[in-house]
């Protein structure tokens, strides 16, 4: 039988136990830096999101798992690519799980809402895919970054390559949302500024695939070119109809990177020769490239994209922040100003960041060889988005 006076001294025993667990509990979960990956885990840019998601983490494998020196701890939302949940999910991740830094997204429409969101409550946000040129134009903020590219520039590459090559006239063709718009518009602006013409505008709704009234009406104004803005399978499906329209003979057919990348295998021959404009390329020969594909092709057991490129990146510019403050995520500044100070030694070569919070960087010009995007020239060197009503 307990004593009255053992089991009173047992009581509060296990209840100052309890108060020192409780009190002890957010110092425990500060030792952990807290990642929230929102990205696209279904859908049309499922592979993407994984892509993204491999690439991050093994940048952070490559500091022993760490960051700043503080183990990691992932929280993971599927956006589904659909912009009428993105406030719920980037707040879900900002005052549910208060996350240290939200990692998103793939789809433009989607990451203007988690940009919003981030702006709203001054959350840390790296952007490794979407390339909405708003973001870092006139909603850029300090603690919003992009490890990608704006999506007019690519097009704008695009456009200097298709001018330079002689074509005079264009028809554009792209899904009707804010990626694709931008795209296109990039591509308008440098075709028409060396003195081309772009003739007509098409598109259709994200994600339709049903491309072939289209393919008939590019047959029938017969232009000098063609540039397209897709991506995942929408991407395959518009290059092999493209070629079993029989226009690929005739009428050539531009796209950013993202035509061609990830999507390669699915469009096999339908591919082949294509010319693209992206800040990557498969096999580009620098040390960061071949040891970055090695160590990938270790790990996951496939060829790495842009989007895993991407992710690796936005692995390397946190990682750059986390050093500097030793992994106190509550150093905002000094974390902000080592992220926007770094000098990142990239897969597509080193680069920096704009006031913008951009990337300044190459756009290669790529050709379809087989599997692979060869790396065929510099369409334009250390390009720098305008960042058109950015106020930093």
């Amino acid at each position: 039988m307990i004593h009255p006076m053992q089991s009173a001294r047992g009581l509060r025993t296990l209840a100052a136990a309890l108060a020192l667990a409780f009190v002890a509990s957010p110092a425990l979960a500060q030792d952990k830096i807290k990642v929230g990956l929102m990205l696209p885990y279904t859908g049309t840019y499922a592979a993407l999101g994984n892509a993204i998601t491999n690439g991050f983490k093994l940048a952070v494998s490559e500091q022993g798992g760490k960051l700043g020196g503080k183990e990691i701890e992932y929280v993971t939302v599927d956006d589904e690519s659909d912009p009428a949940k993105a406030p719920e999910n980037a707040n879900k991740l900002i005052k549910r799980d208060k996350v240290d830094v939200i990692v998103g997204t793939v789809h433009s429409g989607v990451a203007m809402a988690l940009a919003k969101a981030a702006k709203d409550n001054n959350a840390l946000l790296i952007i490794p895919n979407a390339g909405a040129d708003e973001i870092t134009g006139p909603m850029c903020a300090p603690n919003i970054f992009r490890t990608s590219f704006s999506n007019s520039s690519p097009g704008y590459a695009m456009g200097k390559v298709a001018a330079e090559r002689g074509h005079k006239t264009a028809v554009t063709l792209t899904w009707k949302y804010a990626a694709g718009d931008q795209s296109v518009n990039g591509f308008k602006e440098a075709f028409e500024k060396a003195g081309g013409k772009v003739t007509k505008q098409l598109s259709l709704p994200f994600p339709n695939v049903e491309f072939q009234p289209f393919l008939t009406e590019i047959a029938a104004l017969k232009p000098d070119a063609v540039y397209v803005f897709f991506a995942g399978g929408g991407a395959v499906k518009l290059v092999k109809d493209y070629d079993a329209a029989g226009l690929k003979k005739s009428i050539p057919l531009y796209g950013p990177g993202f035509l061609t990348d990830g999507t390669l295998e699915a469009q096999g021959a339908s591919a082949e020769g294509l010319l693209t404009t992206l800040h990557y390329a498969d096999q580009l020969d620098n040390p960061k490239n071949n040891a970055f594909r090695a160590a990938y092709r270790k790990a996951y057991n496939v060829e790495p994209d842009v989007y895993a490129m991407q992710g690796y990146d936005s692995g390397q510019l946190l990682a750059a922040g986390t050093k500097a403050v030793g992994g106190d995520m509550a150093k905002r500044d000094a974390l902000i100003k080592a992220m926007q100070t770094a000098k990142i030694d990239s897969p597509r070569g080193p680069f920096s960041l704009s006031r913008a919070n951009n990337p300044v960087q190459d756009y290669y010009l790529r050709r379809v060889e087989g599997k692979e995007n060869k790396a065929v020239g510099v369409a334009i060197k250390g390009y720098e988005d305008p960042a058109v009503g950015c106020k930093m």
